[in-house]
């Protein structure tokens, strides 16, 4: 890790991602596939706002796949 590095939390799990990287970067990095929902620090981030996303150090990123069956 450098010291331009940002330590952030996906799915409760700790991640290090570049500073500068928006939303999609962490989404590309932990490898999850459509469909599923986003949220930075428990706010919802629609899908065509993942690259304008701006990662902070510490942030906190839940990926959601919907539950299907009954």
């Amino acid at each position: 890790m450098t010291s331009t590095d940002l330590n952030v939390l996906i799915n409760q799990q700790p991640y290090t991602v570049p500073a500068g990287s928006c939303l999609m970067d962490a989404i590309d990095r932990f490898g999850i596939q459509p469909p599923f929902a986003a949220a930075v620090n428990l706010e919802f981030v629609p899908r065509g706002q993942y690259a304008q996303r701006l990662l902070q150090d510490g942030d906190q990123i839940e990926l959601i796949a919907p539950i299907t069956g009954g």
